[in-house]
Formats: C-alpha cells, structure tokens, sequence
C-alpha cells in the first residue's frame, strides 16, 4: 500500500463578499516533494474574475493525471515488450458535462498519443489496451477513458541499448 499527499492553501480575501459568492477560488496545491502549483476553478464553471484561467484546475489536472498514468504504463509495456520508444506526445481532453442524474461530472477523458517509436500499429494498440488495463488512475475513476493513439512510424531507426 502507498499513500499519496496534496496540501491545499487557500485564504479569504477579506474585501470580498464570501457570502455572496464573490471570492477567488485561487488557491495553492503542494505536493509531498515541494513542488507547488498554482490553482483555480476553471474559468468555464465560475466566471472571472474569481477564477484565474492562467492557474491549473481540478479538470485539467484530473485530464492530466489520466494522461500521465496512461504514458507511464505504456512505456514500461513497451519496454518489457523490447520496443523502444524515443518519443511520447499526448493532446488529452476532458468533457466536462451534466450527467443523467442531473450531476455535472467529466464524463469522457480522450487520450491521443503521439508516439515515435520501432513498433507496427498492431503492437502499438495491444501495448496501449494493456496500459489502459494497468494503468491506476483508469482504474480509478468512473469516467470514460478513450485512447485514440495517433500512428506515425518515423522511418529513422530506434537504437537498441
């Protein structure tokens, strides 16, 4: 078992109306190793200027960590499958939307990796349905998660090491 940390700092502005909604919602996350980000609500669910679109949000973050899970399985699948991979790009995207119930949730998470590496299409799509499969964060969330891996074979030879 493993145990994962987040702090989460915000403070009240006191020329602000609390009460009536009017307050920054931008607020510090620090993560166990000192690392700091800079958050906000997403500038789509509350308007500026209590929000701060140049900070992260739970959203892009819950995109993000998806994406991230997602890269990190495949390329120890590859790994241990002998593929060398020398490159890795992922345009990730969530939809955010009102559900059934009446709930607003991220309802899809669309991952789109870019990968350059000495693998054939079949391979590729068998190593990213095996991360999907392994991948914690997936395992994790109730939200849909697509993987459409974009194939494109660089025709420079990966060196084996």
């Amino acid at each position: 078992m493993s145990t994962y940390v987040a702090e989460i700092e915000w403070t009240a502005n006191p020329e602000e109306n609390f009460r009536a909604g009017r307050y920054s919602r931008v607020h510090e996350i620090r993560f166990d190793n000192g690392l700091a980000v800079r958050a906000s609500a997403s500038p789509s669910v509350v308007p500026r200027p209590y929000a701060d679109p140049t900070a992260v949000d739970p959203e892009e973050l819950m995109v993000a960590a998806l994406s991230s899970c997602h890269m990190m399985s495949f390329l120890d699948l590859a790994r241990r499958a002998g593929v060398t991979v020398l490159a890795y790009h992922d345009a990730a995207e969530g939809v955010l939307e009102k559900r059934e119930d009446g709930r607003v949730a991220l309802t899809t998470v669309t991952l789109r990796p870019r990968i350059d590496c000495d693998a054939d299409r079949a391979t590729l799509d068998d190593l990213h349905h095996k991360a999907h499969e392994v991948c914690f964060i997936a395992n994790s969330v109730r939200t849909d998660v697509h993987v459409e891996p974009v194939f494109e074979h660089s025709g420079k030879e990966a060196h084996h090491g």
